[in-house]
């Protein structure tokens, strides 16, 4: 770091900013300044409303809600996807709104992974989030193999970050199929997909993302990639509420493939409604859906998708670069000598929405954050997670965060809290 930085330069910065008026889309609190939307995004305005749109819509026409009103639930999820596709970089019809990020995994890893002859293990890697390895995990088991010896988990050199040629080297005859995170969930770091997709490829392996952590926050390219397919969640930087339904991501070359795990959505939408026992399954990404969508919880994204596209994904990146950027470079500037240690990569095309800090006593420096009116997110054992949300952070958040943080951490405010995480961290 060259420049000094100063309560001038953060508010010059939101001068220049093109992406300001967004932040008045959203319900902020008083006295908070929230950093924690790479785990929960925050209410929108746009969002509240279509999601009273659609409990209207249930008020007053009853089960006729399903094909009229603004938005007929029959084809939410489709049209939903099709708003979502662009975030991802897809062809409308790759992309569905539908389940959770877990169970649209199961349905992902029962639809491509067809161990055989050599090709029985599935690669992963140390870091990823637990509840992916506990669904590959049982997938493994499923079909009858021992899940220690049959998942594959790339090590990391340093526990936070990964190497692409680790990850290559692993890529054996053995492999059937190999997922990994987009964005790592703690250090923020990002993978480089299309690189890993060209080696898969190149060997002849399916190969899946999770895009919990990127989606909403970077701008993807999985059609162009070859990507085999994907899945995320929409609660996080999308901001459509606490449980809303996840999304998945088939490429056109699997089209045709009947789904691992099939329900009654399943179905070409003409065909769902003859009630046949043999299963006409959709063409699109639409076969990998399986029960009934979860309406009221698909209704907020309605609303917060508009953001998106008005905001534009490439605006988005440039403005969460420079947040975190302009984060950084003031936390070294003001919290010299406070054994703050940063695990997020420094080049900008490696480094996700969010920041990955380190303190021995994290959890009790998260818990007087709180207290002080600062959202963090605490990740055991030692770990701060800070995301200033390009949609409704600002420069000045960042400048006041980093300040409160400096007096908790020389007036020594954060000894009166336990150094243990809460329930949800």
């Amino acid at each position: 770091m060259t420049r000094q930085l100063t309560y001038e330069t953060a508010i010059a910065l939101d001068k220049q900013d093109s992406l300001a008026s967004f932040r008045e889309e959203f319900y902020l609190q008083d006295n908070q300044i929230y950093l924690d939307g790479n785990s929960l995004g925050l209410l929108s305005k746009r969002a509240e409303k279509t999601l009273h749109t659609l409990i209207d819509s249930w008020k007053t026409l009853g089960i006729d809600g399903w094909t009229e009103g603004n938005y007929p639930w029959f084809y939410l999820s489709e049209s939903l996807g099709d708003k979502m596709a662009q975030l991802v970089g897809a062809f409308e019809d790759e992309v569905i709104v539908t389940g959770s990020t877990t169970t649209n995994l199961h349905q992902l890893v029962a639809t491509f992974y067809k161990p055989a002859g050599k090709r029985t293990k599935i690669l992963a890697d140390e870091l990823n989030f637990p509840s992916d390895i506990y669904a590959l995990q049982s997938q493994i088991q499923q079909k009858g193999f021992d899940y220690q010896e049959h998942l594959v988990q790339v090590k990391s050199a340093d526990g936070h970050t990964l190497k692409e040629e680790d990850i290559i080297e692993a890529m054996t005859d053995e492999i059937a199929l190999i997922l990994l995170p987009s964005v790592l969930y703690r250090s923020g770091q990002i993978l480089d997909m299309k690189r890993l997709t060209e080696e898969a490829r190149q060997r002849g392996i399916v190969i899946g993302f999770d895009l919990c952590h990127s989606i909403g926050s970077i701008p993807h390219e999985l059609s162009e990639w070859g990507v085999d397919f994907a899945f995320w969640c929409t609660y996080k930087h999308l901001n459509g509420g606490p449980g809303s339904v996840g999304s998945l991501y088939v490429n056109r070359k699997h089209f045709g493939t009947a789904p691992g795990l099939a329900g009654w959505f399943s179905s070409k939408k003409e065909k769902q409604f003859d009630m046949e026992h043999t299963l006409t399954h959709a063409e699109d990404a639409g076969a990998f859906q399986m029960g009934t969508p979860h309406v009221l919880s698909l209704a907020p994204l309605i609303g917060s998708l508009e953001l998106f596209h008005e905001a534009g994904i490439e605006q988005i990146r440039q403005k969460s670069l420079a947040l975190t950027r302009f984060m950084k470079e003031l936390m070294e500037q003001e919290l010299k000598g406070e054994q703050f240690v940063f695990r997020n990569p420094d080049q900008d095309d490696r480094r996700g929405g969010h920041l990955y800090i380190e303190h021995p006593e994290a959890a009790r420096i998260c818990r007087a954050l709180k207290d002080e009116g600062v959202i963090p997110d605490f990740r055991t054992p030692n770990g701060i997670r800070l995301a200033p949300v390009a949609l409704y952070n600002s420069f000045e958040d960042v400048w006041n965060s980093v300040q409160i943080l400096k007096r908790i951490m020389k007036e020594e405010l954060y000894k009166k809290y336990e150094n243990k995480r809460g329930v949800v961290a």
